[in-house]
């Protein structure tokens, strides 16, 4: 007998959910995978195009899926987003929180403008769009809210105005978890590591991906199928008894350092 789909008679937001460039990000990917377990998806991307092509990619394959153009930044978007989920589908069950940016600079040389523009996208966004879905979430018996932060809200990052958005998401998930946990609402975090991905490619050469492969244990290359497999558990009910954590999805690379790691017996690997 088939296996039941693991998200089947779910409705889904996925936002972010076009890819910046060519290939699968972490937004089209969690798509295209709540779409093959079954879910109802709306696509959310500021760029209509780009949640068009992901939208393509699930109407090939079989799926049911929408776009919707928004501002993640805007609360009424957000709201108007939420509302959009409810009259298409007639319920929401999940909310995968993936939009973001990323930003370089210390304390000393971040502008006010681009301090307060990662601020927005990276963390309001996640706070307007949770606001507005949570309520339709308890209407229909409750769901799953999945925030995308990175291994750099765990860890010392190169870019500090990104690392402190990334751990304000963690923060926020424990709130959100401990909030809603009596409206039977679970919140949860994937920690992505260094992949590669359409956001990250553009900065990278053969050299620099080879050395991001073998700074963690796994020595592998990560993509956001990775990030969307996460995606799917924490959405699914094999998860139902899980909230507030934070899933690192990064080959181990929290766990050890290239400076002081070496295995016994052998020379140091990093």
């Amino acid at each position: 007998m088939p296996e039941r789909p693991r998200l089947e008679g779910k409705v889904a937001i996925v936002t972010g959910a076009g890819s910046s460039g060519p290939g699968i990000g972490n937004g089209k990917a969690t798509s295209l995978l709540f779409a093959r377990e079954g879910a109802k998806v709306l696509l959310v991307d500021a760029t209509l195009e780009r949640a068009e092509e992901t939208q393509r990619m699930i109407q090939e394959e079989g799926g049911e899926a929408s776009v919707f153009e928004a501002d993640m930044t805007n609360r009424d978007d957000c709201q108007a987003m939420a509302d959009a989920a409810m009259e298409r589908y007639g319920r929401l069950d999940i909310l995968d929180n993936n939009v973001g940016m990323s930003m370089r600079g210390t304390v000393v040389d971040v502008s006010e403008d681009d301090w307060d523009r990662i601020i927005a996208v990276n963390v309001k966004s996640m706070i307007f769009a949770s606001g507005a879905a949570i309520p339709y979430m308890i209407e229909s018996g409750g769901g799953s809210i999945i925030n995308i932060s990175s291994i750099a809200g765990l860890r010392a990052h190169s870019q500090t105005p990104y690392t402190t958005t990334k751990t304000a998401v963690i923060g926020l998930t424990f709130s959100m978890a401990a909030d809603h946990g009596k409206d039977n609402i679970r919140v949860n975090c994937i920690a992505p590591g260094l992949l590669h991905t359409p956001m990250t490619a553009p900065r990278m050469n053969d050299e620099q991906r080879e050395q991001r492969k073998s700074a963690a244990p796994l020595g592998t290359e990560g993509t956001g199928w990775d990030v969307g497999w996460a995606a799917v558990f924490l959405a699914s009910e094999e998860a139902r008894w899980i909230t507030g954590i934070v899933l690192p999805v990064e080959a181990g690379l929290t766990v050890t350092s290239p400076v002081t790691y070496t295995t016994i017996g052998q020379q140091a690997r990093f």
